[in-house]
């Protein structure tokens, strides 16, 4: 069975950091892509930033650029967004999606996808 599990929300202070984890199974983690998407009630769905495990290729949104840093750890099957300087608009419940592919300009189509993990940011 194929399993998609996010940590690392929680609450942070505007300015500040933090780590977010997506930790697979079940499928070969090297051929496809990981993503993450993030949501907030009456808004629409983001797609943040995403990696391709192929060939490294990364994607990062413009409203995170320069802030957000995404990397693969092969060993853990496991994909790690950084965000630094952290703002109230980056409050939100993100999800990571195992993807098609990633591209510098476009996500695959969304082949599975975890439960959430909510970010609450303080100012």
């Amino acid at each position: 069975e194929e399993r998609l599990v996010e940590s690392g929300g929680g609450l942070v202070q505007a300015g500040g950091s933090l780590v977010l984890s997506c930790a697979t199974s079940g499928f070969r983690f090297d051929r496809y892509g990981i993503g993450w998407f993030r949501r907030v009630p009456g808004k629409d769905l983001e797609a943040v930033s995403c990696i391709d495990n192929n060939d490294g290729t990364t994607y990062v949104a413009d409203s995170v650029k320069g802030r957000a840093t995404i990397s693969s750890d092969n060993a853990k099957n496991t994909v790690s967004l950084q965000i630094h300087s952290l703002k109230n608009e980056d409050a939100a419940i993100y999800t990571c999606v195992k993807l098609q592919y990633c591209s510098d300009t476009r996500m695959g189509s969304v082949l599975g996808w975890g439960q959430g993990t909510q970010v609450t940011v303080s100012s």
